[in-house]
């Protein structure tokens, strides 16, 4: 039986479950492995792959110290497969096999819906790496390069953790599902990645920031209410999954904060107090606080899209089956059945918001989502506290659920980031002032120009309060060897 909370490195595929005594799914990875490696090389970073990066690695899965730093090429990462320990005497915490031991294999029944779930979660992360592919040529700071190449090899590493879960648990299906994770392709038009907002450019670094601040949430989310499941082996994969997730988000967090924060400066040092007076700030070469506003109405929305419709049946169907539970299931205080419970959920009828109450049941997607915006409410409550400090009049608001809209009862509605139903041509008319135009997106680029000597940033952010693995500030991060 392998130590579950060290990690074994006696195959290629760094693992704590056993794979030298698992003939059979070790040589399905391994067959798998050179593909990997191929998609890597051809859509991972470009242009960085012989650096030596500090990256962290997982030598263990026991969260008090499961990390250790060291330079490393990225091609060389020793990416694995790690689950969190087995908890004894698990038992099912929803639907109707609510208290029924935890399944250690997939039950018939649900076998086409778990594998659907973990391939869309599969899908999603090779996705975001391939979004960030060209972002290391324009990086302000090599702490910044960092931690894009530190998101890009867990992203991966995620990649893996699913692609274990199809290869031991579905068979002939799992195999070919894994290999269509690698030949689908963020943007493509002939194959494209399955959620919407994984198609989406990351042209520059503040959209890089707001994607792993919101995107990255969804993913959080999502993983949550997977680390839930009935399934004892996802449940355990997400779980050490949201360990390494939480980087994720403080990356953009800290990003967005930093941009703010260097804004805030230049225009204090600039004698601007007018937030609105965009030329005169963007002539001090920062990002405007009503563009990042607008930056985050895009990505905000974006990932509400990633939920999916408000009520679904096939929600309903993966909680009342066990495989897919609720936010911290486990925490809420209910039947986790749900037979009688409603959930209120908005709805746009005839050009009007209605709110109504529908099972609970069927609004599960809903659920997450208003528990998403809570999260993500967090940060935004701290970026605002930086305007406060450099007595600046602007606040970053999250726009209504119902503005922006592409999936769900909100699809295509003509609604206003304050909640405001408006005509279609007035939207047209004014949805430039609330999203990133073409031109917002020039002059976004304009400051795009690396800045590459330890130590320094460039002008539009700020540098960190403190660095990674407690390293002094003129740390060389990253030791550059351009291909």
């Amino acid at each position: 039986m392998a130590d579950l909370m060290n990690v074994s490195y006696d195959t290629l595929i760094p693992n704590n479950v056993g794979l030298s005594s698992d003939r059979k799914v070790l040589k399905a990875l391994e067959k798998w492995h050179p593909g990997y490696l191929d998609w890597w090389q051809g859509q991972g970073p470009d242009g960085f792959q012989e650096s030596l990066v500090y990256l962290r690695t997982a030598v263990s899965v026991d969260p008090k110290g499961w990390a250790k730093f060291d330079y490393v090429k990225m091609p060389q990462y020793r990416w694995g497969v790690l689950l969190a320990p087995q908890v004894e005497g698990r038992t099912i915490p929803c639907g109707e096999h609510l208290g029924e031991p935890a399944w250690q294999e997939v039950p018939g029944e649900y076998r086409s819906m778990l594998r659907r779930l973990v391939v869309i979660q599969g899908d999603t992360e090779p996705a975001s790496v391939e979004q960030q592919r060209f972002l290391g040529a324009t990086a302000p700071s090599l702490y910044d390069l960092r931690n894009l190449f530190q998101v890009n090899v867990e992203e991966a590493r995620h990649l893996w953790a699913m692609v274990y879960i199809l290869q031991k648990y579905f068979g002939k299906d799992g195999r070919e599902e894994s290999a269509e994770l690698l030949q689908r392709q963020s943007g493509s038009t002939e194959k494209p990645r399955m959620l919407g907002a994984f198609n989406e450019a990351t042209p520059d670094w503040l959209s890089f920031f707001m994607f792993t601040y919101f995107t990255d949430r969804d993913g959080k989310m999502q993983l949550e209410a997977l680390a839930q499941s009935g399934f004892d082996p996802l449940s355990r994969t997400c779980r050490f999954m949201l360990t390494e997730e939480a980087h994720h988000m403080f990356v953009g967090e800290t990003g967005v904060g930093r941009t703010i924060q260097r804004t805030c400066e230049a225009m204090n040092e600039a004698g601007i107090s007018d937030p609105y007076d965009i030329d005169k700030i963007r002539a001090l070469g920062v990002i405007d606080l009503p563009t990042i506003q607008k930056k985050l109405n895009l990505h905000y929305t974006l990932s509400l899209d990633l939920f999916g419709a408000e009520v679904s049946t096939n929600a309903a169907n993966a909680f009342n089956s066990g495989i897919k539970g609720r936010y911290q299931e486990v925490k809420i205080d209910d039947d986790h059945r749900l037979k009688d419970a409603t959930y209120p959920v908005s709805e746009y009828v005839d050009g009007e918001i209605l709110l109504r109450d529908v099972p609970a049941l069927t609004a599960i997607n809903m659920r997450l989502r208003d528990d998403y915006t809570k999260d993500a409410a967090g940060g935004v409550k701290r970026w605002n506290a930086l305007f406060r400090k450099y007595n600046i009049e602007f606040e970053l608001i999250l726009p209504h659920e119902g503005f922006h809209r592409q999936i769900g009862v909100f699809a295509g509605a003509p609604i206003a980031p304050d909640g405001t139903i408006i005509s279609d041509q007035a939207w047209q008319k004014q949805s430039e002032q609330w999203l990133p135009t073409k031109a917002d997106g020039d002059f976004i680029q304009s400051l795009m120009k690396p800045e590459w000597e330890s130590g320094r940033y460039a002008g539009w952010i700020a540098p960190p309060r403190v660095g990674i693995d407690n390293k002094p500030g003129d740390f060389e991060y990253v030791q550059l060897h351009m291909a």
